[in-house]
């Protein structure tokens, strides 16, 4: 585990494309859509989950124990991949599993403005970012968001939630606490990448996960109505927006389907565009994007087999896998049946 030394992706990425063949595929989706809880930490323990449930299980069942079985196996996978790596490729693969300390501080100041109990709020945590054990818990144990902001001054993540604080005292709303905690990770996210051509297909990658993030947020305003700024809540980096047209885009939903219709992601993201159009489906739309940019890492990982595209394409789709095996517990959990859980999921 080290940012030292030379890169090493040949290694790296024959690990990974070994775990990569254990990640369930479609047909398992369907059978876990039909069975209860207790059958899904049953057939998780046959899986590479194992070790996680065994170790859980005494203290836990049910929707809780596949919970926290998902995200320490997330977590571990994550650190597994980090201890293999090197120089410049450490450094790649370690500022993209940030992305969880921005996952894990929204997901924290939504438990406090909701005032959710810390136990419930730990479970949707998932530990594989850069942050420490001690910082995640003073993160729980701060009992108002200023006092989240106030664990958080020394990181990325500070100074950009005190400026978007005056904004949530004034509407009460968290979206402009999220859209900060988004803006700090993707700015640090595309700075100071390298020059060589197989770098430059990966930041053509994350630039194509902001432009998604930029149409979903354009997509949600749209659909809102709400008297929002769009402007105040663009991500710099991508290149299917600017910050005045997503503003202007975003006050005509068809205008806006239409420009990205007509876009470099118009093959990829058309027949969401359809659906979108067809059944007003955001959510259906936003799965396709995440199937989108899976599709996406994968052939861009075929282009430069020996890179770390390849490894933040794993990346994605063991987080997908989680969060499919997620939705499927809690839809269980919520007496919805296979099909309603069916179109939860991100399938490929």
């Amino acid at each position: 585990m080290s940012a030292a030394g030379s890169p090493n992706p040949e290694y790296v990425v024959a690990r990974v494309r070994a775990r990569r063949g254990s990640l369930f595929g479609d047909e398992e989706y369907r059978k876990l859509t039909r069975m209860g809880p207790a059958e899904i930490a049953r057939f998780m323990e046959e899986s590479s989950y194992g070790a996680e449930i065994n170790a859980l299980g005494s203290r836990h069942g049910g929707v809780d124990l596949i919970e926290y079985a998902l995200n320490r196996n997330l977590a571990e996978q994550f650190d597994a991949i980090l201890d293999w790596s090197e120089g410049s490729l450490y450094d790649l693969i370690a500022r993209y599993l940030r992305k969880f300390d921005a996952w894990n501080v929204k997901t924290i100041i939504r438990g406090v403005y909701t005032d959710a109990e810390q136990e419930a709020v730990e479970v949707d945590l998932i530990r594989a970012g850069e942050f420490d054990d001690r910082r995640i818990r003073r993160l729980l144990e701060a009992d108002s968001i200023d006092g989240v902001i106030e664990v958080l001054e020394d990181t990325i993540y500070g100074e950009p939630l005190r400026e978007a604080y005056a904004e949530f005292e004034e509407t009460g709303v968290l979206v402009p606490l999220e859209n900060a905690v988004d803006r700090a990770f993707y700015e640090r996210l595309l700075s100071g990448l390298g020059v060589d051509e197989p770098t430059r297909q990966y930041e053509a990658f994350l630039k194509a996960e902001v432009d998604f993030r930029n149409a979903t947020n354009a997509l949600r305003l749209a659909r809102s109505g709400a008297d929002i700024d769009p402007a105040a809540y663009f991500i710099e980096g991508g290149d299917l927006f600017t910050r005045s047209s997503l503003a202007r885009l975003a006050q005509n939903i068809d205008e806006l389907v239409e420009y990205i219709g007509d876009s470099q992601y118009g093959d990829e993201l058309g027949p969401a565009l359809r659906e979108l159009e067809e059944a007003d489906s955001l959510i259906a739309f936003e799965h396709a994007i995440d199937a989108a940019l899976l599709a996406y890492g994968d052939r861009l990982g075929t282009i430069h087999p020996v890179s770390v595209t390849p490894v933040i394409s794993y990346i994605l789709a063991k987080e997908r896998e989680t969060e499919n095996i997620r939705a499927i517990a809690r839809g269980k959990e919520a007496g919805l049946s296979p099909d309603e859980i069916e179109s939860e999921l991100v399938i490929t």
